[in-house]
């Protein structure tokens, strides 16, 4: 058994489409150590694969040199015999170099890839992946065929990539992510959360931006008609998001806003639990579709070629208008219709759709 070390990536979403390179490693009787922020753990821990978690409170953006050298010394025991950097910046590879693991892996990305011993430097997809089935929703239903343009590579492939720099790695299909959640836990949370056996959750909140963010207001009318089904409704997120959640909750009667009420552990439990989720392209989506629940992720600036949540159960609706993708944090253009103007009746036909 070879011992690896994986240094995470710092966002939620890229965290999960990390899953099959550690689904890679494992298939060939790696064992696999996790090192990532304290907001990402979570997330390590529900992956299929990663034997251990180490939590690196490293500060956004500093460089906190005296807590990686600690790392590092407590690291050079473990004597890892490669690591796996998924990050593209000097810090990411700080670690694993101050350790003196013998074979550092990662993309060229910054510095052209100092302080890595193997450099993985191609951005193009690799082509064995598992196709995407079309869901056949609608006009807006946007399952785009797996060799349409994009500017941006697939992401699962592109961490996933990285298992086939060794020589003697196996050219193995790329599998879509997946977490897992004991069943136990997940009805826990529910009941602990007081929801409802049958519910739909709604995570309208999105980090980078609202370019990503569908309107509350329509957040709102797909509650609504989740309710008129008999389903209860739980919105989830960040406590930045908890104002969306009230637009809804108030807009919804019945609807709980939960915004901020998690820790991610939590969220994570949550959304094993659900019935459906509905997304915008945020950590919670790609988490809800690993975790195989019918996800449907709703896209505006961003490109679902790029980040597309694990096929298992789920479905993105992208207009694709000619201004979108962007990848700008608000709309240059001041109108967002790229998701304005996708209504909260076809959203919920393709959630019908992937519960059914």
């Amino acid at each position: 058994m070879h011992r690896v070390l994986l240094i995470a990536p710092q966002w939620i979403g890229d965290a999960v489409m990390a899953q099959p390179l550690v689904a890679l490693l494992a298939a060939r009787g790696d064992r696999i150590t996790a090192l990532g922020l304290p907001s990402v753990a979570p997330v390590l821990r529900a992956m299929p694969g990663v034997a251990e978690v180490i939590e690196a409170p490293f500060a956004h953006g500093k460089l906190d040199l005296k807590l990686r050298q600690r790392l590092a010394t407590q690291l050079r025991q473990e004597q890892f015999e490669r690591a796996y950097v998924l990050g593209n910046n000097l810090k990411a590879r700080l670690v694993p170099w101050l350790a003196r693991i013998p074979r550092r892996i990662g993309h060229v990305g910054e510095a052209r890839g100092l302080l890595l011993t193997d450099i993985h430097k191609s951005a193009a997809p690799h082509g064995n992946s598992r196709p995407r089935e079309p869901l056949a929703l609608s006009p807006l239903s946007c399952r785009i065929p797996a060799d349409a343009p994009s500017a941006r590579p697939d992401m699962r492939q592109h961490y996933a990539a990285l298992a086939r720099v060794a020589a003697d790695a196996p050219d193995l299909p790329v599998p879509e992510p997946t977490l897992s959640i004991p069943p136990q836990t997940a009805s826990e949370a529910r009941q602990r959360f007081g929801l409802p056996e049958r519910w739909i959750a709604l995570c309208p909140g999105a980090e980078y931006g609202p370019a990503k963010q569908w309107p509350a207001a329509h957040y709102a009318a797909l509650a609504a008609l989740a309710q008129q089904a008999g389903y209860g409704v739980a919105v989830l997120g960040a406590p930045r998001d908890a104002a969306a959640g009230d637009v809804i909750a108030a807009r919804a009667p019945g609807s709980v806003n939960l915004c901020g009420a998690t820790r991610l552990d939590e969220a994570i439990a949550l959304l094993a639990s659900s019935s459906g989720v509905v997304s915008n392209d945020s950590g919670l989506m790609h988490v809800a579709a690993a975790l195989e629940r019918p996800t449907v992720g709703v896209y505006g600036s961003t490109d679902p070629r790029h980040t597309p949540p694990a096929a298992h159960r789920s479905a993105t609706l992208w207009l694709q208008l000619d201004c979108s993708p962007c990848f700008q944090r608000t709309c240059p253009l001041g109108h967002l219709h790229c998701l304005n103007q996708i209504p909260p009746d076809r959203v919920w036909h393709a959630l019908t759709r992937l519960m059914s």
